[in-house]
């Protein structure tokens, strides 16, 4: 047998070894919800925090809720979610085909339970991401039991097509759609260094027209900003009345400043769960290089770069493997410890829907330079005063601007303060949940969704949004 053919089999057989020891934890009951509230299934297809926001979304809005006095169960697959006591939990395995340390792995056939397995597996091999599609089929069925048990079911962005099966059982569903993947897609594509590059990444993904066409049957969804509320709407066809704006939260107890923590100088920051252009790592890499001709300068990342991925090429291409350090795997209280060692956090996204780590970082009362990329001037204010905002994809701006800033200790402190207090204002877990209820209720009493948070200047995320009578509350679309 050829050497590489020996390899590849040798991995596939400790993958499938390791497959027969891992345990699915095991269910959770819920804490009783109090007299007036609610019962909720809490579906969420990778709901760990470290594979991001959705994760941590996923935590937060679930603990808060039922500090509201609601029963919460959350539904999940692997990576398994992180939750709070009194939160329900039911584990819905998958196959997990991207865990480490054997990421799109070859199952053994044992582990082909269902056609949703099957689906799931089919999709992969042919360059595909099937877990959203595979997820939803197995929430239908693990609801379908439970009728008497919930009042309601809230999708945190499968948009599988095992959701308008969920709603043809009769259930009233609310969906959480962050910020639309056409712009994930777009940006991927961008960046595509060539024609099969291009190829594979619209086949990675092909799930977007199963959830682009869900998205337009759902009845209701809330979404995390005014600007991914029309993003939604003018790149997956969504109706807009069928929307409302729910801003996510930090929580600020954990996130804010240490008086016992001195930031370390020249010390930069960024949190990015994900090794993708959108993310625009690679731009702050190169404006940490022009940094570093001129001062001495130390980027933290909060994350870990794919191994051979664009973040890892990019720093060998700049010579950064002396200034920059990655960690991942930290708890939220060492991620605020993170932020307080900084003297500036950076958010270099290309677009974002919404943006946890700079919430996060201003309610740490750090400064922050972010884009001006989708959502982030909605989120962190105004330019100069809560934030410094400059043009996406902008190395030389982005310097600049962490260059200011590092020279100037009283803009620091100006602005790390401004941001926190914003944040305070605007942007914590339980208004959050106390808009997310709202919806709920709105959702059974047949009525808008209204707007339930504040985002712009001054201004209300949007006008009430009565839905047509004729729109139905559960859909009769078939899976």
């Amino acid at each position: 047998m050829p050497d590489g053919l020996r390899r590849s089999w040798r991995d596939v057989a400790e993958s499938w070894e390791r497959s027969r020891s891992l345990v699915v934890p095991a269910p959770v009951a819920p804490a009783r919800a109090a007299t007036g509230g609610l019962r909720v299934a809490f579906l969420v297809y990778r709901g760990n925090p470290q594979c991001g926001g959705q994760g941590v979304y996923t935590r937060h809005l679930t603990r808060e809720l039922v500090a509201l006095g609601h029963s919460v169960t959350v539904f999940a697959g692997q990576p398994w979610p992180e939750l709070d006591e009194g939160v329900g939990f039911v584990p819905l395995p998958g196959l997990d085909l991207y865990r480490e340390p054997d990421p799109f792995r070859l199952p053994h056939p044992r582990e082909l339970r269902d056609v949703a397995g099957v689906a799931e597996l089919g999709v992969m091999l042919t360059g595909g991401f099937g877990e959203p599609l595979a997820f939803s089929w197995r929430a239908r069925r693990a609801l379908r039991a439970r009728r008497e048990v919930f009042d309601l079911v809230h999708d945190n962005q499968c948009l599988g097509t095992g959701m308008l099966g969920i709603l043809a059982d009769g259930w009233p569903l609310l969906t959480t759609l962050h910020h639309p993947i056409t712009v994930d897609r777009q940006l991927a594509l961008s960046h595509a260094s060539g024609p099969w590059q291009r190829y594979t990444t619209r086949r990675w993904f092909g799930f977007l027209g199963m959830q682009m066409r869900v998205a337009r049957q759902l009845p209701r969804i809330v979404t995390v900003s005014q600007s991914s509320r029309a993003d939604i709407a003018a790149q997956m066809g969504v109706d807009p009345e069928r929307m409302t704006v729910v801003p996510v939260g930090v929580d600020h107890d954990v996130f804010r400043p240490r008086a016992d923590v001195l930031p370390v100088p020249g010390r930069i920051m960024v949190t990015s769960s994900s090794d993708v252009p959108m993310k625009g790592l690679v731009p702050l890499l190169e404006a940490v290089a022009r940094l570093r001709a001129s001062r001495d300068v130390e980027l933290v990342v909060v994350g870990r770069p794919r191994k051979g991925g664009r973040v890892d090429r990019a720093l060998d291409r700049l010579g950064l493997s002396g200034v920059v350090r990655c960690i991942s795997g930290i708890t939220d209280e060492e991620l605020a410890r993170c932020y307080a060692e900084a003297e500036v956090a950076v958010v270099p996204s290309l677009y974002e829907g919404f943006s946890l780590p700079a919430i996060e970082a201003m309610a740490c009362g750090v400064p922050v330079v972010t884009t001006t990329g989708g959502a982030l001037p909605e989120v962190v204010g105004r330019d100069g005063e809560t934030a410094v905002l400059v043009p996406p994809d902008d190395p030389e701006a982005l310097a600049a601007a962490i260059g200011d800033l590092l020279d100037d200790p009283a803009a620091r402190a100006r602005i790390g303060a401004a941001g926190r207090e914003r944040v305070l204002r605007r942007f914590t877990w339980r208004v959050t949940a106390e808009g997310t209820a709202e919806c709920y209720r709105a959702l059974l009493e047949r009525r808008g969704l209204g707007v339930q948070g504040a985002t712009g200047e001054g201004e209300p995320a949007g006008a009430a949004l009565p839905l047509p009578d004729e729109l139905p509350l559960t859909g009769a679309a078939a899976c």
